[in-house]
């Protein structure tokens, strides 16, 4: 059994290293892309930050959106299948967006389907895994999840490579081919916990009894509405002040969260750097990451994951207007370009270890507050409610940000940051309440 655990976390932390790292990675894409858009005759000519913005949005909106659906195919065949199933639709979505010729084209297969390929590998490992840990839970979807930065490290500088060296389009290809042959041999490893699996398919036999009695459709019918249903949160716990609490924060954080992981090059580049400099980092953000995910996931397990969840959230809002904020007054607003540059590389490091700590701490927690048994519907939600935030937050934040100084002035970003820190610091408020509510756990302070 023990070395079904370490399969578990090391078949994670590669489909997190791929998926999600790749995804995350929009921000050499993006500043290509707005590269792009100042020049003739190529598929982003006149565009947008705000519209190009749009291709990563898509994707991250997607890989959390979907996530009810998911969950109920991982619970109704297998998450070996959804997870193989959307390592497939990853790579095929790469490969057709390396054939686009027009932005829609790109928004449609590097955004949406790319984001749905990504959902169905992504959410399914991250609902498997804690049902396999317990005492420990915290420190192995730390594990799992610093595959995101693990991959963030190396996507980034192999993406500029293969850029440089093969094109745009065959490093499309090419990534897509890899994810592909990767996530389908690692998601092959992920399954249920046997106790969890056992209990899931005893009550999933008893609503399909309920169902068949009374049932009065053709079975084809019934097929289509198994497909297509998804888990609902019951109206007690959707009503409750703890899930109304936690449901804030995903939205709020992810609002906020994915605005500076696209616009880390731009901004760099707005303080002189050249655009191979700026692209780490990407890099530096997902080696502070890495470690910061395993550390923090550690902590959590021993002083509690809600308060993890809390303080991590804070500190990422505090890093915001502590050093992003400074570093858009340069150089009109009295900050050197030195200092600006000086803040914008500690807020890197800040950022990337602090506000991605939500994403691995958020599921670990969820068990906590709600429960094993709502544990998969609850997720497969609250998955969706990240998703909206992220569709709704990082386009209207993108919008503050003018297309025509988005690579040459570092005042330009100087509302996106301040909104960026307000929705944290509210995520973090949200986060706190959470502790609130389920202060009377057995526990005592460390929850």
């Amino acid at each position: 059994m023990p070395r079904h655990y370490i399969a578990i976390v090391a078949a994670g932390c590669l489909i997190m290293m791929t998926t999600c790292s790749f995804v995350f990675a929009v921000g050499v894409y993006q500043s290509l892309y707005e590269e792009m858009a100042a020049q003739p005759d190529t598929p982003f000519t006149g565009a947008s930050t705000a519209l190009i913005d749009l291709i990563g949005t898509l994707a991250i909106a997607l890989m959390s959106m979907a996530g009810p659906y998911a969950t109920a195919w991982s619970k109704q065949y297998s998450p070996q299948a959804v997870i193989i199933a959307g390592g497939w639709v990853f790579g095929v979505a790469y490969i057709l967006a390396s054939f686009s010729r027009a932005l829609w084209h790109f928004a449609l297969t590097q955004g949406l389907l790319l984001g749905i390929g990504c959902c169905l590998a992504y959410v399914p490992t991250m609902s498997v895994a804690p049902t396999w840990f317990s005492a420990r839970r915290g420190l192995a979807m730390g594990v799992i999840i610093s595959g995101t930065g693990i991959g963030g490290m190396m996507w980034p500088p192999v993406l500029r490579a293969m850029i440089s060296h093969i094109g745009f389009r065959n490093a499309l290809r090419v990534s897509g081919c890899i994810a592909t042959t990767i996530v389908t041999g690692a998601g092959a490893v992920l399954r249920w916990e046997p106790r969890f699996h056992a209990n899931l398919r005893v009550r999933q036999q008893q609503q399909q009894q309920q169902q068949q009695d009374s049932n009065t459709n053709n079975s084809q019918t019934t097929q289509w509405k198994r497909l297509l249903s998804v888990p609902l949160v019951d109206r007690t716990t959707a009503l409750s002040a703890r899930f109304l609490a936690q449901a804030s924060g995903c939205f709020l954080q992810s609002a906020g969260y994915t605005t500076p992981l696209f616009f880390y090059v731009s901004f760099a580049q707005t303080l002189g750097y050249s655009t191979t400099t700026a692209a780490t980092f990407l890099t530096v953000s997902n080696a502070s990451n890495f470690v910061s995910r395993i550390v923090l996931g550690h902590l959590a397990d021993k002083f509690g994951r809600i308060n993890a969840l809390a303080a991590t959230t804070l500190v990422s809002a505090v890093a915001v207007f502590a050093f992003w904020l400074p570093a858009t007054f340069s150089p009109d607003g009295g900050v050197s370009a030195a200092a600006a540059r000086g803040c914008f590389i500690v807020f890197t490091v800040l950022y990337g270890a602090f506000a991605s700590a939500y994403i691995s701490l958020f599921p670990a927690s969820l068990v906590e507050v709600f429960g094993v048994e709502k544990f998969t519907s609850v997720n497969g939600v609250l998955y969706l409610i990240r998703g909206m935030g992220a569709l709704v937050g990082t386009p209207l934040v993108g919008l503050l940000i003018p297309e025509r100084t988005a690579l040459v002035e570092a005042g330009t970003y100087r509302r996106a940051a301040g909104t960026v820190g307000a929705l944290l610091m509210v995520a973090a408020g949200a986060c706190f309440w959470v502790r609130w509510e389920i202060r009377g756990s057995n526990k005592g302070w460390r929850v």
